[in-house]
Order: structure tokens, then sequence, then C-alpha cells
């Protein structure tokens, strides 16, 4: 499930209760939070569909302490 931003989600994400933190290029603040799971991905691919994208890339970046940031384009 796709949680999106909000001051809520932040402090959830900084306490480690994500595993995964969105995020879009040239954009300071994340665009919501996941666990990562195949539904995550599946429900981010409808989302860009819905909204006309041609093409949906997720490139993953893992941080030292096993979380993950995607960068959603």
């Amino acid at each position: 499930m796709i949680h999106p931003y909000s001051n809520e989600t932040q402090t959830r994400w900084d306490r480690g209760e994500f595993k995964v933190q969105l995020v879009q290029p040239n954009n300071p603040r994340p665009v919501g939070f996941c666990d990562g799971s195949e539904g995550d991905t599946a429900e981010l691919r409808a989302i860009a569909e819905s909204e006309g994208a041609d093409e949906f890339n997720i490139s993953k970046r893992v941080l030292k302490t096993g979380r993950e940031i995607w960068t959603l384009g």
C-alpha cells in the first residue's frame, strides 16, 4: 500500500516503520512511502498508467540501513 507524504508518514519513515521512500527527480519532498512489495510496484504502475504515462521506470537505491529510496520517473 502506498502511503502519501504527510507529517505523520514522514515521522513513521524517520522511525523506520517504512522500508521504501518514494521520490521524484528534482523534488526535495518525498511523494510517499511503502513496504516495497510487488503489490506496491503494481499500484505505482497503475497510478502511472491512469495519469497517462508512456513509460514506467523505478530507480532503486539501497541505503546502509537496508531501507530503499525509489526514484520514480
